[in-house]
C-alpha cells in the first residue's frame, strides 16, 4: 500500500493525502456478515451529550470479524481483501472448506488465493492462528487473546505487531507495540504477522469536512470558553486557565492514573513508560 497525493488545485488539496487502496480486491461487502451500526452521537444512555466533539459521520454497516479463530484444523482460502470503515486495518474474506465464510483481520502480505488455517499444528505464516505455546520465540504476532477462547483484544489496529519474547511456566511474555511487556497465557491464540495497512499513520486528513465524515466535530480548547462552559474558561485576555488542565466535567487531564484494576497488575512485566 502507498499514500496518494493530489495536485494542489484547492487549498485543502495541497496537503490532503489518501491511501491508494491498491490492495483492495472487492468493494461490495458480504451481505451475510453485515450488522447494524448505530453511532452514539456523543450521548450516553440518558441522551445527555457527554462528548461534545463527537457527532455526525458517514453511515456505516458493521462487518462481523472472527476474532476467536475457532475453526480449528479447517483450511480456508482468502477470497478477497476488503476495506472496513469501522477500523484502520484491512479485512480478508475467508471461505472455509466446509463452505462457511468469515472475515478476519488481514495481516501484511496476505494475498487472494492463499490458504490459511488455525490450530496448534498450523504452519508459521501470516494469517494463520496458533496458541502462543506453538509460536516460536521472536515471531511477530497480532490479534492476541487475553483470555482463552474469549476472542482477540490486543494488537488489532493498522500496522501493529507484537513480539513473543519469552515463555516461562504457563505464561508467555509478549512485547506490545506500546512498549509494554505483558504475560499472556500460553493457551491463548494469536495470529502470525503484522496487521495490514501500515501506511495509515502517514495519511493526512487535510480538511475539516473529512474529519466530519469520521464522526469528529470541531474541538475548542477549554481556556477559550466561558466559565459556564468549562472549568478553565474565563479570565481577562488570554489566560492559562488558572488551574490544572482538565475536561469539561473537571476530570484531570494530565497525570491522573486511570488504571484501577489491581487484580491484573501481576501480568505487567514492564510498563510502557
Amino acid at each position: 500500500m502507498a499514500v496518494k497525493n493530489y495536485r494542489p488545485i484547492t487549498p485543502t488539496r495541497r496537503f490532503l493525502t489518501v491511501a491508494d487502496f491498491s490492495e483492495i480486491t472487492k468493494t461490495t461487502p458480504e451481505k451475510g456478515l453485515l450488522a447494524k451500526h448505530s453511532g452514539t452521537g456523543g450521548r450516553n444512555n440518558y441522551g445527555r451529550n457527554t462528548n461534545i466533539n463527537k457527532g455526525g459521520g458517514h453511515k456505516r454497516r458493521y462487518r462481523i470479524i472472527d476474532f476467536r479463530r475457532d475453526k480449528l484444523g479447517i483450511k480456508g482460502t482468502v477470497a478477497a481483501i476488503e476495506y472496513d470503515p469501522n477500523r484502520t486495518a484491512r479485512i480478508a474474506l475467508v471461505v472455509y472448506s466446509d463452505g462457511e465464510k468469515r472475515y478476519i483481520l488481514a495481516p501484511q502480505g496476505l494475498t487472494v488465493g492463499q490458504v490459511i488455517s488455525a490450530g496448534p499444528d498450523a504452519e508459521i505464516k501470516p494469517g494463520n492462528a496458533l496458541p502462543l505455546r506453538s509460536v516460536p520465540l521472536g515471531e511477530n504476532i497480532h490479534n492476541i487473546e487475553l483470555k482463552k477462547n474469549a476472542g482477540a483484544q490486543l494488537v488489532r489496529s493498522a500496522g501493529g505487531a507484537a513480539q513473543l519474547v519469552a515463555k516461562e511456566g504457563s505464561y508467555a511474555s509478549v512485547k506490545l507495540p506500546s512498549g509494554e511487556t505483558r504475560k499472556v497465557s500460553l493457551e491463548c491464540y494469536a495470529s502470525i504477522g503484522a496487521v495490514s495497512n501500515p501506511d495509515h499513520q502517514n495519511v493526512v486528513i487535510g480538511k475539516a469536512g473529512r474529519s466530519r465524515w469520521l464522526n469528529r466535530r470541531p474541538h475548542n480548547r477549554g481556556v477559550t470558553k466561558n466559565p459556564v462552559d468549562h472549568p478553565m474558561g474565563g479570565g481577562e485576555g488570554k489566560s492559562a486557565g488558572g488551574r490544572h488542565p482538565c475536561s469539561p466535567s473537571g476530570l484531570l487531564a494530565k497525570g491522573l492514573k486511570t488504571r484501577t484494576n489491581k487484580r491484573t497488575q501481576k501480568f505487567i512485566v514492564r510498563r510502557r513508560k
